[in-house]
């Protein structure tokens, strides 16, 4: 069962579940346009099982038996992305009328279930055709990207809870860019100064176009992962927090000091698209609140290689599917540390926390239940710390695509069968359930 009950929160406080587009909708319906994904999956290596998301969970023609189940689970608020090559085909131009039309019904669809709508206008699925012409790194990006928010939620903007425009810039920064894990799949390090950079950019031009619609309460939502020095030697520290600055400090710092930092710049500032310098009063345009997505640390390592010269070790903790160390009290640090030093008594939302367990209906998933209650208790905390946290989302709502891993790794409340597609909600949708009706 879980350790908290509503009353163990703020009056206010809201609880809520996610899901994105491309991992749950079926893109290969409703005459939405191809994306590097699709072309990503395409490529024999880059996914487990060579699986993509042309079906997924089928979501677009099963949202009601979706939100249904959210209603029934006692949530206040649903997080759900929109796709870009779903609204705009080809990235630019014509908009699809029956993509417009499907975000249409399912947000009047959340209102009829009393389910807040907290949208992500976009989750990693860019359309093909602007791939073609350099993605991420591509100057003209944010004016497209723009042009997208606008068409989107002009259409349904006017009754969001809330908008962000970009989940987890790292992923589409760092991960896809410089790993080479999610799509494009690239290892380059000029792609990547440009990708972190222009994603920040077109943060700021959403911003703008969200402000001149008049869409209320818009926020971003970064993605944090604590970092462990593998040893107390002064390299390992040195490489920690090298970590630390690319995945936690750069984005934030960009949003709300008007500088990336030093240690990052270090390796990056040589391949940075020119005239960076002067984009951020676009980047940093005053924020109603941030989202934090947590799920685990990394212990670093110094190596002998090219900048960033570190590698991840194994660490000691027990380990989600994911092979991901839980460790609660990175939660705990990130809610404190940044409403100290970057959003200074702005909201902060968890928007993403969750785990993968390799689990099945009707089984009871204590692992993740553990889980669960260990993060929020550490949320608890951080309220009692004196944070301004207002409410929490749970990923995900259902098992879905998780992108280069495929079908495998199961992080929803709810589980899915890929051949039948019939949801049974776990044990630990149960659980939240009683909890959040207490």
């Amino acid at each position: 069962m879980m350790q908290f009950t509503r009353a163990d929160f703020p009056k206010d406080f809201l609880f809520a579940a996610a899901t994105s587009a491309y991992q749950i909708e079926g893109h290969s319906f409703g005459g939405a346009g191809r994306t590097h994904w699709d072309d990503f999956a395409a490529t024999p290596g880059n996914v487990v099982h060579a699986e993509h998301g042309a079906i997924a969970c089928d979501h677009y023609h099963r949202y009601t038996e979706d939100l249904d189940l959210m209603a029934a689970m006692g949530l206040d608020a649903y997080r759900f992305s929109t796709s870009w090559a779903r609204v705009m085909p080809e990235g630019r131009g014509a908009a699809n009328q029956e993509g417009l039309d499907f975000y249409d019904r399912l947000v009047d669809a959340m209102l009829e279930r009393n389910l807040k709508p907290m949208a992500t206008l976009y989750h990693w699925e860019l359309p093909s055709a602007l791939a073609d012409l350099g993605g991420w790194r591509n100057p003209d990006l944010p004016k497209w990207f723009g042009e997208y928010t606008r068409v989107i939620m002009d259409r349904i903007g006017d009754r969001m809870f809330s908008v962000a425009p970009i989940n987890e810039p790292w992923c589409v920064g760092w991960l896809s860019h410089f790993l080479g894990h999610h799509a494009p799949g690239l290892r380059d390090i000029r792609a990547t100064a440009h990708a972190m950079h222009h994603v920040l950019c077109a943060h700021g031009r959403a911003v703008e176009v969200l402000r001149d619609l008049d869409v209320a309460n818009v926020g971003a939502v970064c993605n944090f992962e604590y970092a462990h020095p593998a040893t107390d030697s002064a390299a390992d520290k040195e490489a920690a927090a090298l970590y630390d600055g690319y995945y936690n400090r750069f984005f934030l710092g960009g949003l709300f000091k008007g500088a990336y930092p030093d240690n990052v710049m270090a390796g990056l500032e040589p391949h940075m698209p020119k005239g960076w310098q002067d984009d951020f009063a676009l980047i940093g345009q005053k924020l109603d609140w941030l989202g934090l997505n947590y799920y685990t640390c990394k212990r670093v390592a110094a190596t002998d290689g090219a900048w960033p010269a570190h590698e991840e070790v194994a660490g000691p903790l027990p380990k989600t599917q994911m092979g991901w160390e839980i460790y609660p009290e990175g939660l705990h640090h990130f809610l404190g540390w940044v409403d100290a030093n970057y959003t200074k008594g702005l909201p902060l939302y968890v928007t993403e926390n969750g785990m993968a367990n390799p689990d099945q209906p009707d089984v009871p998933d204590a692992a993740r239940i553990d889980y669960l209650n260990q993060h929020l208790a550490a949320a608890r905390q951080a309220i009692a710390d004196g944070v301004p946290l207002a409410g929490y989302t749970f990923w995900s709502l259902l098992d879905n695509y998780e992108w280069a891993l495929g079908y495998e790794k199961r992080f929803g409340l709810i589980h899915v069968d890929f051949e039948t597609l019939e949801r049974t909600p776990k044990a630990s949708y149960h659980a939240l359930a009683l909890a959040l009706k207490a």
